[in-house]
């Protein structure tokens, strides 16, 4: 008995979907048969032309929309600069706004034409855990970029060194962080790891230390040359009188005997002094009598 009201319903859905694809076949060449001048009219007005003015506002309200967008983000561009507001908040915010807006933006044209957008939403939302799998190192570079900007570890125009790379932070984006380095690439560091990872930063503190390595032969005076070593940097003004300038032995090597030299100066003024005092060392001390070493090594025949 089971077996044949199972056949029944098999048959009557049957007959169900083949009276539905001939319902549809008898619109069509119903559709056929009538002459184009009779539908044609009924179809522009019913569907082409209400379709034509939405895109056509839709188009408008694109126009207006960007417009507005560009107003908006060099609004809070000049109330950042009249606030004196940090350069670093500058790239960021507006790239951030400038995507918020540009989401809302896309969302109204999308409801304009008539498209469901509490189906869209539910659609994005149902989707969200697949896409923040796939985008975890965009979302992790998201989250570093806002502690960044949070914490403050560095900020634009600082001369920073991380991920092997060195040069002066020009922007900070909502997912990179923009440095130029010395020779004047543009290298792109992810937020993400430039968060969590090791970074130096040489702007940071107003004074920095110099460090020079002065090897002098054996047999030379050494107070001699230290004394030659304070002069060269008491000539030089962008040289600090405190902390004052530190002359020592450090190393006994195999063929010299090795000065440290140390003196303190303004961050800006760093590779400048660096330069300069290692010039006059090469032109100062050999008038002096002190002799720059050649490595050298002595053979006892017996």
């Amino acid at each position: 008995m089971l077996e044949n009201d199972t056949l029944k319903e098999q048959v009557s859905e049957t007959l169900q979907d083949t009276s539905t694809v001939s319902a549809m076949m008898d619109t069509f060449e119903k559709i056929k048969e009538t002459p184009v001048n009779e539908w044609l009219p009924e179809l522009v007005k019913q569907y082409l032309v209400p379709l034509g003015i939405k895109l056509a506002v839709a188009i408008v309200v694109l126009i207006i929309g960007r417009w507005i967008i560009k107003l908006i983000k060099k609004w809070m561009a000049n109330g950042l600069a009249k606030k004196h507001a940090d350069a670093t908040l500058h790239g960021f915010f507006s790239n951030l706004i400038s995507i918020v807006l540009n989401f809302i933006l896309i969302v109204l044209i999308i409801s304009i034409l008539g498209i469901n957008t509490s189906s869209l939403v539910a659609l994005l939302a149902s989707a969200g855990l697949a896409v923040g799998m796939a985008l975890s190192g965009t979302l992790q570079n998201f989250a570093g970029g806002v502690i960044i900007i949070m914490f403050r570890p560095f900020k634009v125009g600082d001369f920073i060194s991380a991920q092997g790379q060195e040069g002066v932070v020009k922007e900070i984006q909502i997912f990179n962080t923009i440095v130029l380095t010395p020779d004047n690439k543009v290298i792109h560091i992810p937020n993400g790891i430039l968060s969590t990872g090791v970074m130096t930063i040489f702007t940071k503190e107003e004074t920095r230390r110099v460090d020079w390595t002065v090897s002098i032969s054996y047999g030379d005076d050494v107070d001699q040359a230290r004394a030659a070593l304070q002069r060269i940097c008491a000539k030089d003004q962008r040289i600090l009188a405190e902390p004052a300038v530190f002359v020592a032995v450090e190393k006994l090597n195999s063929s010299s005997v090795d000065l440290r030299l140390r003196a303190w100066v303004k961050s800006a003024d760093y590779w400048p002094v660096f330069f300069a005092i290692n010039e006059e060392i090469y032109k100062v001390l050999p008038q002096e009598g002190i002799h720059f070493p050649f490595p050298q090594m002595d053979v006892h025949l017996s």
